[in-house]
């Protein structure tokens, strides 16, 4: 049938056709040399409207290119694991919009109490990277995993709390760099991409969140009420913030206290 007729049928755009055809999603059964006419057969009818209701979904071109590829309760999972994951951030981006809602119109009270304390002068093993937000926490796993694992295989251990540094915003146009730090005793030599470094003594204001409350835009929150904390008190910034982890991360619950929300001072 020629495109006409197909687009009714499948109720899909010439356009859309047109790209679809470029795509290698669907392309014609039959093109004419001479005219370049495109022209398509009964049985691609199902597969069009199938991507046409993909398309609803907003699912990328290339998720459904893999979704076509596969066969009834394999397509059936992929598409219900699709959707999985866009309820997921829907739910991300409705608590964002609550926090940008209190935040505008100083709206409640923080529910973080701040303290404060002085951290001795550490050697730390750290890994630096620019990284956006959606690349974040797989950086912080997969740095970590390397820094303790490079002390195990020097048979050293590390006698404090890792630390992640933000030495500038992380979001979705900003990169940070990202400082992943393990404080270590003993003597090491640095290796690949792998820092050492003296991290000096200070004080800091901290916000202690459990692993619930760890999770974006909640965090947030705690950052705002550290910050509020050093206003008040007319205190100034003196490094960059960090988020200090003192639980197993894989086995804490969401209820388990798991980091802090730090902040140095002078």
């Amino acid at each position: 049938m020629p495109i006409g007729e197909f687009a009714k049928r499948s109720r899909l755009s010439y356009k859309a056709l047109r790209l679809y055809d470029e795509m290698g999603l669907l392309k014609p059964a039959f093109v004419d040399e001479q005219s370049s006419y495109r022209y398509y057969s009964e049985e691609q009818v199902e597969k069009a409207k199938l991507i046409g209701l993909l398309r609803q979904l907003e699912m990328p071109l290339n998720q459904i290119a893999e979704v076509l590829a596969l066969q009834g309760s394999e397509a059936s999972r992929a598409i219900a694991l699709y959707w999985q994951n866009v309820e997921a951030d829907v739910k991300i981006k409705r608590t964002l919009v609550h926090y940008l809602e209190n935040y505008l119109e100083d709206k409640g009270e923080s529910m973080f109490e701040i303290q404060t304390r002085h951290v001795p002068e550490q050697k730390v093993l750290s890994l630096q990277r620019h990284v956006h937000v959606k690349d974040l926490p797989a950086f912080i796993g997969e740095a970590a995993n390397t820094l303790f694992s490079y002390l195990g295989r020097m048979g050293l251990s590390s006698n404090q709390h890792s630390f992640v540094v933000y030495h500038g915003k992380v979001d979705e146009d900003s990169d940070g760099p990202v400082e992943v730090c393990v404080p270590f005793s003993g003597a090491l030599e640095p290796v690949d991409q792998i820092r050492i470094r003296l991290e000096p003594a200070h004080q800091e204001a901290f916000a202690r969140l459990t692993k619930a409350q760890v999770s974006f835009p909640g965090i947030l929150e705690a950052y705002d009420a550290v910050h509020h904390y050093l206003k008040e008190q007319s205190k100034a910034m003196s490094d960059s913030p960090r988020e200090v982890y003192f639980v197993d991360w894989s086995k804490a619950k969401e209820s388990d206290l798991a980091c802090d929300v730090a902040v140095p001072f002078k």
